[in-house]
């Protein structure tokens, strides 16, 4: 191959480095006005009245919005239709969208904001999952979720775990915490929307799901869908909290509407703490039972999410805590409970890794002490037991290639673990830690049977190659991707094919860069659409070279006989050939994953075509003194299948290793309860990036990446998934390095200084040393639904009817939708 598999400038890079890249808050459009939004300041409350009276008559100001204004609710998924773009009668937390002024300046609109007085009636706070448990009234969603203030249930039985667990030579149970943390990218949210010439709308937003906005523009404004564009502009960093539908961009669409002017907003970066969609708090009881050896005879994982005010992704988030715990190590019998709360805090989402390395975290710190108190080498506990490829697992996810134990092998012999393990001295340790992730979702949000991604290719007779697709650049280089692709089949240079992405009026339709499929989805119907083109243009170079079609190549170019190369021509005469005998050439291409052999109520959730694996060994110096944790160097390999630009994939791999880095050691979510006497509000104790903690560049380790290729057969070109999968082992395995440097557990994130001196204390007092949860509080667990694996005679079907999730939580027929189209 002369593009897939070598390293290369972006094709975007250019004019990101020179400032070209046109982002959302670049957007100006002649006569534009600017909106700013009115947040609650309370956490909980009915809104007796709002006076925008003052506000509408202050200078400046053309258009004044309430809740009124927003009758119809929205929500990315189906099940969680639960929000409005302004608070029509109740505010839910710190920071819900109460109002919004549109005026001629941000200042002018910032200052009108003053003037809005809002009544409120105070409600009770939920401050936790605890407290949601144990006072359902008032409901923060009266008439939503489960009953109470839990919003989803779920419980799964693949195979009999309590029988297994009593024949287990050992059990381990152990609590695990996962505090919340956000996705701080570069750029804020922004949006600009405005009316072309007929009269339609059209919004520029900094989205990762150009798709699902338009959707719910449609039905929040009730309006036709073809009356609406959306484009998505490249996105300075998204990780999960552009992919969400947001309050603002309904409503600067509907103050275009209203005012026939252009609006823009862009949220301060306090207003981007607030509108969330983070990383979900969780508490998780995980209980494994093994044999002499150590070989995992059965799990038992109960999970616990902090959902906050709304839906948003949640039912998909409550699934993710567990479903795809299987696919790493063979786990032959396996139960799973998750239960989601709603508190009044700022809605959780997807952030990388979406759900998934909260129980990673659990399973991989358990795994460690497993080995730990069975005297064996945690490398070897994992390379004894890992899933096998090509199989399907105990709660029916089908693995494809698996690259887990090169992965394993290269950080274990670049680290040289064995030799140094446990052999550092006091304060300096090694831990290792495992990790897996899909590559796109199986079904998408709203079920159906289309594709999940297209791509339209046009080829012009000066030799111009224009591809089109839905898919959105968030920086992670799909852009680069997609080019690579097409040039590698059509013989080009990236650089000489022109892209045309993320606008829902001139693409086709992609679901939207989230669930790390995007490679996959894109790549493979990138393919489909090039070979196409690259037959047709062989067909008519093949007549004009007197030689079969199928002895044609294409590279560098042009396009030639493979017996004879100096027989050929260029590119752009086979394109004129081709033009001559076909008239204009353009072909599309399309993908849609196959069927899930998952077939039970909630099995829509975890099933991919492929999953990636990752292994890391990092090393760590503990301070005993302070507590102090530094991290001097990193070892991960990461078995990608097949790079298709390795300078992009080192570079995700390593954005990983930052954010892992951060989330383990220093990043929070953090709320406080004001003083009774001053207010009943929950606020968010830090609210901005100067004292939300994350790494800096004198944080950043040295980082040893090993690209594992294993070629899955489901890929383009064999390629996997990098921008998410790489971050799932690093959390734990600074945990089990600390372990290993000073002999405390910690079994909670963020790993401050603090816990890290609490544990030791307690180790001096002749105690455990561990700081963690010491209690999972009682939950309803519904009846188990009952899914035989399939070394039990299962069909991927659910035995009986159960209570696993309701008749709304996914499934393979109603899709992660969750309800019947």
């Amino acid at each position: 191959m002369k593009v897939v598999g070598k390293a290369r400038r972006r094709v975007d890079g250019r004019a990101k480095v020179t400032g070209q890249t046109r982002f959302a808050d670049d957007l100006v459009l002649p006569r534009m006005l600017f909106a700013k939004l009115l947040r609650s300041s309370v956490p909980h409350a009915r809104i007796r009245a709002v006076d925008a009276a003052a506000a509408a008559a202050a200078p400046g100001v053309k258009l004044v919005l309430t809740g009124a204004d927003f009758p119809v609710p929205f929500g990315i998924m189906p099940v969680s239709q639960d929000e409005h773009a302004l608070c029509p009668d109740t505010v839910r937390y710190v920071g819900d969208p109460v109002a919004a002024v549109i005026a001629r300046s941000e200042r002018e609109a910032s200052d009108a904001l003053a003037l809005i007085r809002v009544d409120y009636e105070a409600l009770p706070t939920v401050a936790s999952p605890e407290e949601a448990l144990e006072r359902p009234e008032p409901r923060i969603h009266p008439g939503e979720g489960e009953g109470g203030n839990v919003h989803r249930l779920a419980h799964f039985a693949f195979g009999d775990v309590e029988p297994a667990l009593e024949r287990a030579d050992r059990v381990f149970e152990d609590l695990f915490f996962y505090e919340g943390n956000t996705h701080l990218p570069l750029e804020q949210h922004a949006a600009v929307a405005a009316l072309d010439p007929d009269g339609r709308l059209t919004l520029w937003s900094s989205t990762q799901t150009p798709h699902y906005v338009h959707r719910e523009l449609a039905r929040a404004l009730d309006l036709p869908a073809h009356r609406i564009r959306v484009v998505a502009t490249p996105n300075g960093g998204g990780f999960g909290g552009k992919s969400d539908v947001m309050n603002h961009e309904i409503v600067v669409a509907k103050a275009a509407l209203l005012t026939g002017r252009p609006v823009k907003i862009t949220l301060t970066r306090e207003e981007v703490f607030y509108a969330h969609r983070g990383r979900h708090p969780v508490l998780m009881r995980l209980k494994t039972g093994v044999k002499a050896d150590g070989t995992i005879v059965a799990m038992d994982l109960e999970t616990l999410l902090d959902g906050g005010a709304y839906g948003s992704y949640g039912a998909a988030s409550t699934l993710y805590t567990g479903q795809l715990q299987t696919v790493t190590y063979h786990v032959p019998r396996y139960r799973f409970r998750a239960c989601r709360t709603f508190t009044n805090k700022p809605p959780c989402g997807p952030k990388r890794g979406h759900g998934t390395p909260q129980p990673r975290f659990a399973q991989e710190v358990q795994l460690d002490k497993i080995a730990v108190a069975l005297g064996k080498d945690p490398a070897d506990l994992r390379l004894q037991q890992l899933a096998p490829a090509n199989s399907v697992t105990a709660n029916w996810m089908k693995i494809g290639s698996m690259g887990l134990r090169e992965c394993i092998e290269r950080v274990v012999e670049g680290s040289a673990w064995r030799s140094r393990r446990g052999k550092l001295g006091v304060g300096r340790g090694l831990g290792l830690a495992c990790g897996s992730y899909l590559c796109g979702a199986g079904l998408p949000i709203y079920w159906n049977e289309m594709p999940h991604s297209g791509v339209q290719l046009q080829i012009d007779r000066s030799g111009r190659v224009t591809a089109f697709c839905g898919a959105t650049e968030i920086g992670q280089g799909s852009d680069d991707v997609l080019a690579a692709i097409v040039a590698e089949v059509l013989g080009l240079d990236p650089a000489d094919i022109r892209l045309v992405t993320g606008d829902t009026d001139l693409t086709p339709v992609d679901l939207g860069s989230y669930s790390s499929r995007v490679t996959l989805m894109m790549g493979n119907a990138a393919i489909q659409a090039a070979e196409r083109a690259k037959a047709l243009l062989a067909g008519a170079a093949a007549q004009k070279l007197g030689v079969s079609a199928e002895r044609l190549a294409f590279a560098e170019g042009r396009v030639f006989d493979v017996e004879r190369p100096d027989a050929g021509m260029s590119f752009q005469e086979a394109v004129v050939a081709a033009e001559a005998e076909h008239g204009t050439l353009g072909t599309t291409g399309s993908y849609r994953p196959p069927r899930s052999a998952a077939r039970y109520r909630g099995g829509g959730v975890g099933p991919s075509v492929a999953y990636s694996y990752t292994a890391a060994v990092v090393e760590v110096e503990v301070d005993p003194a302070t507590g102090w944790v530094k991290v001097p160097q990193v070892w991960i390999a990461h078995d990608i299948g097949r790079a298709i630009n390795p300078v992009l994939a080192r570079g995700q791999v390593e954005g990983s290793v930052y954010m892992g880095l951060g989330e383990a050691l220093m990043e929070e979510q953090a709320f406080r309860r004001l003083p009774p006497r001053l207010s009943p509000a929950l606020v968010h104790r830090i609210p901005s990036i100067l004292e939300y903690k994350s790494p800096t560049s004198l944080e950043m380790p040295d980082v040893v990446t090993y690209l594992v290729e294993d070629p899955d057969s489901a890929g383009p070109f064999g390629a996997k998934e990098v921008g998410q999968g790489p971050l799932l082992p690093m959390m734990p395995a600074i945990a089990n390095a600390i372990h290993d440097a000073v002999g405390v557990r910690v079994d909670e994130v963020p790993i401050t200084p603090e816990k890290v001196l609490k544990a030791l204390a307690d180790k001096a007092k002749g105690k455990p040393g561990r700081v963690g949860p010491t209690a999972f509080p009682k939950v309803p667990w519904p009846e188990a639904l009952v899914v035989p694996p399939p070394w039990e005679g299962g069909d991927g079907r659910a035995t009986n009817q159960g209570a696993a999730s309701r008749d709304t939580l996914p499934t393979t027929h109603s899709g992660t939708a969750g309800v019947k189209v």
